[in-house]
Parts: structure tokens; sequence; C-alpha cells
């Protein structure tokens, strides 16, 4: 399950997008007056929130759900394709939504080497589908959250390995190692000229569940050996509640959706032995040996969060967060299962005797 504490807060958190004003501008340049609010204790009434979710079958999809569950807000799943126009805007007319969320996103399976040799499907929906999406949106006045990736960069001599400079929100992408990733830069630049899209980058999700196959510990602790990088990652767990939020303060633009500063293979595993398995082990190995055995290179990045902090000083940097969101609950309920193994056992060796001796 995604543990969210402070969700509730996230809720009640103002709703900056809906601040006192006697003149606001809607739907991209359409302007209305506003009748001032009285000043006779009046309850203020904040405007319902609707919901469009496109990737109801995916992780951040289904998570995004739930999350709307939890805190009352309406939502429904589209059903129509992305790159079919006219499902999108029967979607739109039919749930009547206030917001969209674009989660829906071909990343190949069993990792992102799969999109080298079906890049058709992969233009399809993570290209057109998604730049359809934006433009209907726009046509319809609706901010649309697109969760993107942050694996679009790589080090470089202005962003060197180890320096702490991260790559901002208004940099160019650098790299096109995979075909995956040089589409998903090509779309970045595009949705640059929509004005109503708020893009998300997330790299490495990691979640509480830990039995996620998406989940970049999962992953790292199934392979026979790991690279070892510093990069920036997404703790899904606290950062996924704030997506919700920025759709709440109607924000836009490119962010770097990652937790502050960097965390390498090797720290992340020394975390799941420290706190899961005492017994956990890794080998590691060089990039040069890693780009035997794979297909598409793969991006190893720092994305300066800086412009996220400042927005939500409450986020936590990603050694913080990994340990408050992830590693925590985890060793809470592996104790737990420890615990509930040995008072299994105590029982059938009591029964046992009992059996034996009469």
């Amino acid at each position: 399950m995604l543990m969210v504490p402070g969700t509730e807060r996230l809720s009640d958190a103002p709703d900056r997008s809906n601040l006192d004003s006697t003149h606001v501008t809607n739907k991209f340049g359409q302007s209305k007056m506003l009748v001032p609010s009285t000043k006779h204790n009046l309850p203020s009434q904040k405007p319902s929130l609707k919901f469009l979710i496109y990737g109801r079958t995916g992780w951040i999809g289904g998570l995004l759900g739930k999350l709307c569950e939890k805190q009352g807000i309406g939502f429904e799943y589209g059903k129509g394709r992305l790159e079919q126009r006219s499902q999108l805007v029967q979607d739109i007319k039919t749930v009547k939504p206030t917001h969209v969320f674009n989660a829906a996103n071909v990343i190949g399976k069993p990792n992102v080497d799969w999109c080298e040799t079906h890049r058709p499907e992969i233009i399809r929906t993570n290209v057109v589908g998604t730049l359809t999406l934006a433009e209907v949106c726009r046509e319809h006045g609706l901010l649309m959250i697109n969760y993107a990736t942050g694996c679009i960069f790589s080090y470089d001599a202005t962003h060197p390995l180890g320096s702490g400079v991260g790559f901002k929100e208004e940099d160019k992408p650098n790299f096109t190692g995979s075909f995956y990733s040089k589409t998903k830069g090509m779309v970045e630049e595009l949705l640059r000229e929509f004005d109503n899209v708020c893009t998300l980058r997330g790299r490495m999700p990691i979640s509480s569940d830990l039995s996620r196959p998406g989940n970049f510990i999962k992953k790292i602790t199934t392979h026979k050996k790991v690279i070892d990088i510093p990069n920036s990652m997404t703790v899904v767990d606290e950062l996924l509640p704030i997506s919700i939020e920025m759709a709440k303060r109607n924000l836009r633009g490119a962010w770097n959706f990652t937790n502050p500063g960097v965390v390498s293979h090797n720290e992340v595993l020394q975390m799941y032995k420290d706190y899961i398995d005492p017994n956990f082990k890794w080998v590691n190995f060089s990039l040069e040996e890693q780009a035997k055995v794979v297909v598409a290179e793969r991006s190893n990045n720092e994305l300066d969060a800086s412009k996220l902090k400042k927005e939500f000083p409450e986020v936590l940097s990603i050694k913080d967060s990994l340990i408050k969101y992830v590693f925590e609950p985890n060793r809470k309920n592996f104790s737990s299962g420890l615990s509930s193994q040995s008072k299994n056992q105590n029982k059938s060796f009591k029964a046992y005797l009992l059996h034996s001796h009469g």
C-alpha cells in the first residue's frame, strides 16, 4: 500500500488558485469580473474538484485514484485512447473535469530496451497521444498535469558528476541514448508552447511498496549486478500527493519532480540491507560492463529541485525521504512479520510436544 502521511493536510491546504480578487483571467485570456465576497462571516465555498485521469492500469494512475478517494476528490478515469482526439473530447464532455492528469505512458517491459524495437508504439502514445491531450485540454480551458521524466539529461562538462550542480527546468535535454528518452525530450520541448501544461520530471521512482515491479529498489535488488552512480530520484509516497496540490494551485510549466539531492545505487542498497535484509549482498559493475548487457543507454544525472523546494519547503531530501517513507515503514512491517513467524513457530512446537507426549 502507498503510505501517505500528511495527505489530509494537503487536502486542507488553501486553494491558491482562488484568492480573493475582483478580476480574474479564465480560459487563457478570457477575462471576467467577480463579485467580491462580503465580510459577514459567511463560509467561503471552494469550487468542487473533479479530476480526469489517464493511465488507470499504470502504477501512478492507480495510486492517483487511491489518493483522490482518500482526499474526497471526485475523479474518473479516461476511457479514450490518447491518440484519438474525438475520444478525448467525449471524455471531457462526459466527466466535466476541473483538471486532467496524464499518467499514461509506455516505457516497455521488462525494461526500456523494449522501446528500441517498438518505436511506432512509443510515438503513438508518448508523443502523438500526449500532445493531442494537451491540445484538447487547451481548447477546453483545462490544466493538464503531465507526469514526464527527468531521464532526458546526462552528466556533462557543465553538470559534472559529484559537483552538486543539477540541471534546471529551463535547460535543454542533452540525453538521447535511448529512444524512450529521445522522444520524451522532444515532447517536453513542444509542451513548452502550451500554457496549460504542468510537466513533472520524475526519475527512478521509489515507493514503500517494495514488491512493485516498477519500483527502483525492486529493480536493483533483483539485478545480478548494479552500477553505482549518484542520481536524482522521486519518492512517490511523498511527492505524488504534492502533484495533486500543484493542480489545486494551478501551477504550470516544467518542474524537476525529484527529492532534493542525489543518492547512489550502493547507498540505496546499503539502506535496504540495514533496514530490510541484513543478509543482502550485491555486486557492482562499471558503465562499460553495463553497456554490454543492455540495448539502450541509461540516463544518469542530478536535477536541481530548488524550484520545487521553494514552492513546497516541507519536501525532504532524497535520503531523509527514503528513510521516512520507505525504509522505516518497511522495517516495522518486516519486524512484525518476523515476530508473527516466530510466534507461529512456537505454537507449532508446543503442539508437537503435546501430541508427542500426550
